[in-house]
């Protein structure tokens, strides 16, 4: 029986209200948090109010709204924390957060969900053709790897020679036009959500293990959820078709994009939906743990946005992103 597969909804305006609280949060891997009052307030609390935030609209504006992204990607990209940046949402800011989850939607329009296709389960496109039959041949990127991930979980599937699933793809901004306006050469890594079966089963995964991948530093204490970390270091290398892990996959091709690109200023911007973006975080802290990114002249900024991402790991795992300057 061919297994069942889910297309969730991307929502490109996910935030999260707290309750009762007098200051707003950002997250330190770019989810934001607004306060949510409750009650209703008088008409004077609503005109103050309102000035109030006109009045930080207008002074944020003044310094940074006229702006080009090029003169300001590194506090869109979270060098600062978003200081300023959030309430109100600055539109630089706002559409780099569309802009990347159009490119993590990207991936489900790609996703072959036909289970007689040959393609099932994988992208129904080459790599050179992918973005631009799914409507985003202006975006400025080019594809330069295929990411696939290998759920450890031995569930019986019809059509399936391999466990290994497409689960992404990795991208530079190539167009020379499109590295002007960004200010940088960007490093993109974009993930879809859950789909598949196996997928929904890694989910269910939650108990917390030790990350442990760097063996220079196998910190204990820094612990992620058992199904996500999984999915990002299982194999199937001793099957004929020999695929490394999604780990594997994308430290080679971010390492040998770094090299290709390291006398630019540069950008490693990850993205991901739900399960993706579980992926996204784990290969952000990866990175950075590893020390990849950085350079004999600066460190590579490393920077997450997650779309309806869930909890990845412990507060010793955020601690240890923070640490790290993963944003």
């Amino acid at each position: 029986m061919a297994s069942k597969v889910f297309r969730p909804r991307l929502n490109l305006n996910h935030v999260i209200f707290q309750g009762n609280n007098n200051h707003a949060q950002s997250h330190s891997f770019g989810q934001v948090f607004l306060h949510k009052k409750t009650g209703v307030s008088s008409s004077r609390r609503s005109i103050v109010a309102a000035e109030a935030a006109a009045l930080m609209a207008e002074e944020t504006t003044a310094k940074t709204g006229n702006s080009a992204l090029s003169h300001f990607w590194r506090e869109v990209q979270g060098s600062n924390n978003w200081e300023n940046l959030v309430e109100p949402l600055h539109p630089l800011l706002r559409k780099e957060i569309i802009r990347y989850g159009e490119f993590v939607a990207a991936c489900y329009k790609a996703f072959d969900l036909d289970p007689t296709s040959k393609r099932y389960l994988h992208c129904k496109y080459g790599k050179s053709r992918m973005l631009n039959e799914v409507g985003m041949e202006d975006c400025g990127y080019t594809v330069t790897k295929y990411i696939y991930a290998t759920p450890d979980i031995n569930i019986p599937m019809q059509n399936e020679a391999s466990r290994g699933h497409w689960i992404g793809y990795v991208a530079v901004s190539s167009d020379e036009s499109a590295v002007k306006r960004l200010g940088r050469r960007d490093l993109l890594i974009a993930f879809r959500g859950t789909v598949t079966n196996h997928e929904w089963v890694t989910n269910l995964m939650s108990s917390l293990t030790p990350a442990r991948l760097d063996p220079n530093n196998p910190n204990p204490d820094v612990k992620v959820e058992s199904g996500f970390l999984s999915l990002y270091t299982s194999d199937e290398t001793k099957s004929k078709f020999g695929l490394e892990s999604c780990r594997e996959q994308l430290l080679s091709e971010v390492s040998r994009l770094l090299n290709k690109h390291k006398v630019e200023d540069l950008s490693i911007t990850l993205a991901g939906h739900s399960m993706g973006s579980a992926l996204a975080l784990l290969l952000a802290y990866d990175i950075a743990e590893l020390g990849l990114n950085k350079t004999d002249h600066e460190t590579v900024p490393i920077t997450a946005f997650s779309f309806g991402g869930p909890r990845v790991g412990n507060p010793s795992f955020k601690q240890r992103c923070e640490e790290l300057g993963v944003k």
